[in-house]
């Protein structure tokens, strides 16, 4: 038997890439990119690259016990129009059934220029469904090519019989067939029926290639079952795609961030994957990856997925200029213009270098300069170049850049210009930078980040080239992720389990809590989850009348520690002290431990004049040194379980703010064994206590808990 090893697979539109994972260590133990096999299908290069690994490597294939692959099948099927004729069958009785009609009938969806994902519509009244109605509706709609069935009724979520019918039925013919239920327990008929629409039209490609995939990697021996990459960080198993491929829309983003979040232990901060054509941002908080409502066509869907800012802004940005004067970076990137880039190659390509100018695209405007050597060889500016000249990329970056070569460019460029070198670069910077600022200040903004704790953290192959120069301008932290070319398949192969569902219920009570609790482990523990790893964190929205509840858990052995020796108390301070950004004369102290937690207490005094100001901040630390979460002016308190109704109570109540119409309760995180609560969502007392309950029932009564509450 030899060492137990997990694979992460990402097919990207260029380039397949692979790596091969410790399971005890996480250390890397191998890497492979290939090109993309489009023409014998994604299935073909799948077996290529794990064959390869295991060769060269001398893995045996008994010795894998996890392989996932992220797919941008999905995102690229939608962008490109190459999807499935969905028939729905919308369904609805009495006084329901004009707007059940009409919100079953989903408009063509427009998911490119003149690219249509296109629907046809049929309604029965639940009251006369017969198997002769069903099967006539059936009829009608593969007779106008449809090749999905979508069965949509109004309150499905409540009563899902009358959906399961149409489904089975559309089965016995031989179609491939889902339900609004399947894809989210909300009410919102037309958003339901919509998101299912979608998600339908994706299955027959996408069934496709799952069992093409789940036989190719069968035939290497693999034992474990192949695991695909969600949209929202997790995985799930292969028949989970067959009936939900939209989950895997957008999956390729959430990886990168997975595989920061494993590596980089960032509890707060902004993660950018940066390639040759575009950057994607991302945002962590408390050390987890923040999420909402995924838009296709324009619209609205009940997908939840990475929230993720994409800007073409990256390595291979061309730059243009007009009247001797820099006005743009981007949008066109060298390889769409079929360049290489000017940092990339030797100085002795470069004789007698001009500027010439192009357009890379029909209709672009001929402004885009390039530096033309008298052998004939042109190459392009890009901001590689431009961050590779001003000393922004570390040595041994994989975007550093031949300086030689990349200087005679820019001198080129600067003498054209009438400036310096530099100072050409560092306009160009500039551009980038200002492109940036405005998606980052809304990120902040909308998810209430803390600006002294931020840090930048750089993804992909071309993180260098961004990340430093933005870390500067904006004054924050900055790190560049281990192995950032490959991030997004290392997300891939120590991914997790993710399961999660949404259901509207006004006013919800212990038992509905109790139950979509419940629900939420039996649907992660059949897509591979092991059951002692899952957590579930409950989140209540009043203003939509909502209750989510998201769980997470391992695929047998993912919740190892990296380097698994606990942090001592000195290590601690360090760490809250670097977290904080808190110098010297600062005081931490260490508060306590229950579980997996630390709780750090870093107060500082300022004085002024005669008047001292007081500021707690309050770090949680895990056993392995990541800071999962950190405040700024909050409250703690560590008590037994069976105080939960004396102390917990009165500390909630000391910071709860009354007002003549109503008491706001304090935002609260709990902590305990191995679990962080997230108590934010809640409004009420009574939501709060409940849910406590809820998750604290099986502990012993004396047991410790911390409790975190800030305003």
């Amino acid at each position: 038997m030899g060492k137990k090893v997990r694979i992460g697979i990402d097919v990207g539109g260029t380039f397949t890439d692979a790596v091969a994972i410790d399971n005890e260590t996480y250390d890397v133990i191998a890497k492979l990119k290939i090109p993309t096999t489009h023409e014998e299908g994604v299935a073909r290069g799948i077996v290529k690259i794990i064959q390869k690994l295991l060769s060269e490597n001398n893995i045996a294939p008994e010795d894998v016990i996890f392989i996932a692959h992220g797919t941008t099948q999905a995102t690229n099927a939608l962008l490109e129009g190459d999807v499935a004729k969905v028939g729905i069958i919308g369904m609805g009785t009495g006084m329901d059934a004009r707007t059940a009609k009409k919100e079953t009938s989903i408009e063509h969806i427009e998911l490119a220029p003149n690219k249509y994902l296109n629907s046809e519509h049929t309604f029965i009244d639940s009251a006369k469904l017969t198997e002769q109605q069903v099967e006539r509706s059936i009829h009608e709609l593969i007779n106008k090519d449809c090749q999905v069935i979508v069965a949509s009724e109004a309150y499905s979520v409540d009563d899902p019989e009358n959906e399961q019918r149409v489904i089975q039925k559309a089965q016995e013919e031989k179609l491939f067939a889902t339900g609004g239920h399947e894809i989210s327990q909300l009410y919102g008929l037309k958003m339901r029926t919509r998101t299912a629409v979608v998600n339908a039209s994706l299955i027959p490609k996408m069934m496709q290639t799952a069992n093409m995939t789940e036989s190719a990697v069968l035939d290497t021996k693999i034992q474990s079952g192949l695991m695909i990459m969600r949209c929202d960080g997790g995985v799930m198993s292969i028949n989970e795609v067959r009936q939900r491929p939209i989950l895997t829309m957008l999956s390729g983003l959430a990886a990168g961030v997975a595989g920061a979040l494993m590596y980089e232990k960032v509890s707060d901060g902004i993660f950018f994957e940066v390639g040759g054509t575009s950057v994607d941002i991302s945002v962590i908080k408390n050390g987890k990856v923040m999420i909402k409502y995924a838009q296709v066509g324009g619209h609205k869907t009940y997908l939840r997925s990475l929230d993720v800012r994409t800007l073409a802004v990256a390595g291979g940005s061309m730059i243009r200029v007009k009247d001797k004067r820099i006005v743009d970076v981007g949008p066109r990137s060298a390889h769409i213009a079929g360049l290489e880039y000017e940092c990339f190659t030797e100085v002795t390509n470069l004789e007698n270098p001009s500027i010439e100018f192009v357009s890379p695209r029909e209709g672009d405007p001929n402004e885009y300069i390039i530096v033309q050597s008298t052998n004939g060889k042109a190459y392009s500016y890009t901001l590689a170049g431009a961050a590779n000249l001003l000393g922004y990329v570390p040595e041994n970056d994989y975007a550093q850049g031949n300086i030689e070569a990349n200087r005679k460019a820019w001198e080129t460029l600067g003498a054209y210009l009438g400036i310096s070198a530099e100072d050409a670069a560092k306009e160009v910077m500039n551009f980038a930078m200002e492109k940036l600022e405005p998606v980052i200040n809304d990120l902040i903004d909308e998810y209430e980040m803390d600006r002294n704790f931020i840090t930048l953290v750089g993804g992909g192959g071309s993180g260098a080239i961004v990340v430093p120069a933005l870390a500067e301008y904006f004054d924050y932290k900055w790190k560049l992720a281990k192995n950032a070319p490959y991030i997004s398949t290392i997300g891939v192969a120590l991914a997790m389990v993710r399961e999660q569902i949404e259901r509207s219920i006004t006013n919800p009570s212990e038992s509905d809590i109790k139950k979509i609790r419940a629900d939420v482990i039996e649907k992660i523990i059949q897509s591979g989850a092991n059951e002692e790893t899952v957590e579930v964190n409950i989140e209540i929205d009043t203003q939509r009348n909502i209750v989510r509840a998201v769980a997470t858990g391992a695929t047998e052995l993912r919740q190892k520690n990296l380097g698994a020796s606990d942090v001592n108390e000195d290590q601690l301070k360090a760490i809250t002290s670097e977290a904080l950004g808190l110098d010297e004369s600062c005081h931490v102290a260490f508060a306590g431990k229950v579980g997996r937690w630390n709780l750090m207490d870093a107060t500082v005094i300022k004085k002024k004049f005669f008047f001292k100001s007081k500021r707690t901040n309050i770090c949680v630390v895990d056993r392995e040194g990541v800071v999962r979460f950190k405040h700024s002016n909050a409250h703690y308190l560590m008590f037994p379980k069976n105080q939960s109704d004396k102390e917990f109570l009165a500390f909630i109540d000391e910071h709860t703010i009354y007002s003549d119409a109503n008491a706001t309760i304090p935002k609260v995180f709990l902590f305990f064994r191995e679990k962080m609560l997230d108590l934010t969502g809640m409004q009420t007392l009574e939501q709060l206590t409940s849910i406590m309950d809820v998750e604290t029932e099986n502990l012993e009564t004396n047991e410790e808990i911390i409790a975190v509450a800030y305003k």
